[in-house]
């Protein structure tokens, strides 16, 4: 099989390593990215077999292409390579929401071409070709959203290849999916944002900077995320991400009443969260 990959980050050159571990369908792979020198490395660390200076080109051929830019660069790259897909190509992608992803699908791609739509439920703080690692995907959760008469042998190539890359493999409503990551993930991203910015810009920070710990460095992880994926992760799921956004301030604005009044339940509250979390990891484990 021909794999075409296109962005070469943590997450499309973690895909492409882990291809390579599990020797998936003896896949070549071709690896296309915008900056040469991303290509290049991806080359030396065993990411790819080849890589395509170009965007159409490096679909040509390709069986399976998969997506794993930004969110909003994927209508752009849609549009780009429908005209060079081979017929029957299946086309997946990696973004962190799904609604308009299908919908550049069913606007741009011809109908003999199989879209279902992907997310990775893994990542790390670092980001970038060199943060890869083939072992990212291991026991993770990895959503997928078929687009609409998708083939059933589509469906179950791509399945094959998320299992083998050491994912689980979860079908999901393209609306559902938005909705339920807006809250484990898009919010938590920009607590951890709002937490740095009202920290760092606060005339005390040199001092409490000091003082800041492995709590502070744990919650503010997801801050150093990628600046570009985050915002297009935002612009691409404003209404599930708002809504989310509201429920977190009410539960705050609870929170905050009982700690400025003095209120003894603020113990009970902050039990019920205890207990809550540790279900949710007893049911992970």
């Amino acid at each position: 099989m021909r794999i075409a990959i296109i962005g070469l980050g943590l997450i499309g050159s973690s895909i492409g390593l882990a291809l390579k571990r599990s020797n998936w369908q003896k896949a070549e792979i071709v690896g296309y990215a915008r900056r040469s020198e991303v290509a290049q490395t991806a080359l030396e660390m065993g990411v790819v077999d080849i890589t395509s200076e170009s965007l159409e080109e490096s679909v040509e051929s390709a069986e399976l292409v998969i997506i794993a830019t930004p969110v909003l660069a994927v209508k752009e790259i849609l549009t780009k390579v429908a005209p060079h897909l081979v017929s029957g190509c299946i086309i997946t992608d990696t973004a962190s929401t799904k609604l308009q992803v299908l919908q550049w699908a069913k606007e741009l791609l011809p109908k003999e071409i199989s879209f279902i739509g992907g997310h990775p439920m893994a990542g790390k703080e670092t980001f970038g070709i060199k943060a890869a690692e083939a072992q990212l995907f291991d026991n993770c959760a990895y959503c997928l959203i078929p687009a609409s008469q998708v083939k059933p042998t589509a469906v179950q190539i791509v399945t094959s290849m998320v299992e083998m890359i050491g994912a689980i493999p979860i079908t999901i409503s393209a609306e559902e999916h938005d909705r339920l990551v807006a809250g484990i993930s898009h919010l938590p991203l920009l607590l951890s944002a709002a937490l740095v910015m009202a920290t760092t810009q606060h005339p005390s920070w040199e001092q409490m900077s000091q003082l800041a710990s492995s709590g502070y460095r744990d919650i503010t992880r997801l801050a150093s995320g990628n600046p570009e994926v985050n915002a297009h992760i935002c612009l691409s799921n404003r209404g599930a991400i708002v809504s989310w956004i509201d429920e977190f301030i009410e539960k705050l604005r609870d929170l905050r009443k009982l700690v400025a009044d003095g209120d003894n339940e603020i113990e009970e509250a902050l039990a019920l969260a205890s207990e809550a979390r540790r279900r949710w990891l007893e049911k992970r484990c």
